[in-house]
């Protein structure tokens, strides 16, 4: 069967690595990044900052335990972190066809075709990892016998408007009310913040709520390069005028940086796994944190109000930053983790008690 399923994963830079397609039967291109997670492949597949991405594994065995059944609970689904598959596409080295887990519902290529994602097995992830970390992500393109699809860059378009929501949601009924900014959050960060007994409104990317009665502000992750979300930064670049509480994760650092007037750049190939280290600065503390972006605050570019909060012990880069006099903080990793490291959940403890 599978010699009737020749797929090649394809890159910009003409490098062919030839497998076997899987999931659903369609052509496909997006940005080729890489995750060296072992597990938590369905919150991976589900969460938004992948749109526009084909998204391979490091970990060479995927799909062994299947994929639980979605339910949605509360405006929310309570097993991924969104009600969808966000990335464009799948490569890994060794697809399990055959899953064994008490929750499981289906197989992971079943869940594929439901979604129409294709996916690529049966190819060297190693040297592709290799090539990637060596030349940097780029555009890249999943093509069976017979079929073609241009190349397409997820940076050229505004990934964070297509992952936002279109309306205003509400959750909770807590005590303190939290507007959150939605660039394409993940579900178990509404969940956090609805564990701290808060009322969550959640708001489009690109929505005014400087005019939203609240006791704090929260920016979310999300997909693709934060320069296209400068109406969200002139939003809540008014609210830095003001003292609510104000906390940003990974497109929200970015954001929330932008709005202070930093600027951000692309890393080559991104952090996108659950074990990198990072130090809160000022402390010999050190977290082990989930992480998912493409694109990092630079700062030296801080103004002398901000200063960095968290840096990156592999390559340095920030990990967050906080205002010196004025609750506003943020952190480029998922303390929310979903899959990952629950190393810094503590940072939403914080947040609560600044409302």
């Amino acid at each position: 069967m599978k010699q009737n399923n020749i797929a090649r994963l394809i890159l910009e830079d003409g490098a062919i690595f030839k497998g076997y397609s899987f999931g659903y039967s369609a052509p496909v291109s997006g940005e080729v990044v890489f995750n060296t997670a072992m597990v938590g492949y369905p919150e991976s597949l589900t969460d938004p900052s992948y749109l526009g991405q084909i998204l391979a594994f490091t970990y060479p065995l995927i799909g062994n335990y299947g994929v639980p059944e979605c339910l949605i609970e509360d405006k929310m689904s309570t097993k991924f972190e969104s009600e969808k598959i966000q990335i464009s596409g799948l490569v890994v080295s060794d697809y399990s066809c055959r899953y064994s887990h008490w929750a499981a519902s289906r197989s992971l290529e079943n869940w594929l075709i439901e979604h129409k994602v294709p996916g690529i097995e049966g190819i060297d992830t190693r040297q592709l990892t290799k090539l990637l970390r060596e030349k940097g992500s780029m555009k890249g393109k999943i093509v069976r016998e017979g079929e073609d699809i241009e190349m397409y860059d997820p940076s050229s378009e505004n990934q964070v408007a297509k992952a936002s929501c279109r309306e205003v949601i509400r959750y909770g009924t807590g005590g303190k009310r939290v507007v959150l900014i939605d660039c394409g959050v993940k579900s178990n960060i509404i969940r956090c913040l609805l564990k701290r007994n808060l009322e969550v409104i959640r708001v489009p990317w690109d929505y005014d709520f400087n005019s939203i009665d609240c006791e704090g502000l929260f920016i979310s992750n999300g997909p693709g390069d934060p320069a296209h979300c400068t109406v969200t930064a002139e939003h809540l670049r008014k609210a830095l005028n003001g003292d609510k509480p104000i906390f940003g994760i990974c497109m929200g650092n970015q954001i929330l940086s932008m709005a202070s007037g930093a600027k951000t750049y692309k890393l080559k190939y991104g952090h996108r796994s659950h074990n990198q280290p990072v130090r809160r600065v000022g402390t010999d503390k050190c977290l082990i944190t989930a992480q998912n972006h493409g694109y990092a605050v630079d700062a030296a570019t801080l103004s002398s109000d901000w200063e960095e909060l968290f840096v990156n012990m592999n390559d340095g880069s920030n990990e967050g930053v906080r205002h010196k006099r004025k609750p506003f903080f943020s952190a480029q990793f998922h303390p929310e983790a979903a899959g990952g490291a629950t190393d810094a959940d503590f940072l939403f403890d914080e947040f609560a008690a600044m409302l």
